[in-house]
């Protein structure tokens, strides 16, 4: 018992006052444009729907089957090649994806919100947004991504698990449900 006791008095100190509530987000990559918490790219979204879109940047497979946020177009930055490689799937960036942003999305209008897994792809995707005609201030990185980062507590019985912060763990509304008009188009997916 005291040992435990010990493990989850380590995590606490660790996580800046609580297993989670010292959580701060991080910038997977340089980019162009802003950064904003998945709830403050939900109250964009809800300010301003009729130009303000969450782009998820995931796979068609991570959109349809870890779930998604309401509303949330699906227009990926990287497929699966489907090839396994020493730790994980082989990625290939897909070389439409520009293209994909402008027959979706006008740069003129529509301001722009990336969110991947956790954080890198959306990174990735404000930088070729801003190169596809988008000012910088129309263009936002989710930080946290869908799933957020992991736990790194060899104790914690969630350690290696994505428990901080992103949408999903924020309680922010998600789905499995796939609408057509906003999933990625299946004829050039993977």
């Amino acid at each position: 018992m005291k040992k435990w006791v010990i493990a989850v008095v380590a995590c606490v100190f660790l996580f800046g006052g609580s297993a989670y509530g010292g959580f701060k987000y991080k910038i997977k990559a340089e980019h162009d444009g802003g950064n904003v918490t998945p709830t403050q790219a939900y109250e964009m979204v809800k300010n301003d729907p009729e130009h303000t879109f969450i782009v998820d940047t995931r796979t068609r497979a991570e959109y349809q089957l870890i779930g998604h946020p309401v509303g949330a177009y699906n227009v990926p930055k990287k497929f699966w090649t489907g090839k396994l490689g020493d730790e994980k799937y082989g990625m290939e960036s897909n070389p439409n994806y520009a293209k994909d942003l402008l027959e979706r999305f006008d740069p003129a209008s529509d301001k722009l919100i990336f969110m991947c897994r956790s954080g890198k792809r959306s990174c990735l995707s404000c930088k070729a947004a801003v190169e596809a005609g988008w000012k910088p201030e129309s263009v936002c990185n989710m930080l946290g991504g869908f799933e957020g980062d992991k736990i790194k507590c060899k104790d914690s019985a969630f350690n290696g698990q994505r428990k901080l912060g992103g949408w999903k763990n924020e309680g922010l509304p998600w789905t499995y449900h796939i609408d057509k008009q906003l999933v990625y188009k299946a004829d050039l997916a993977e």
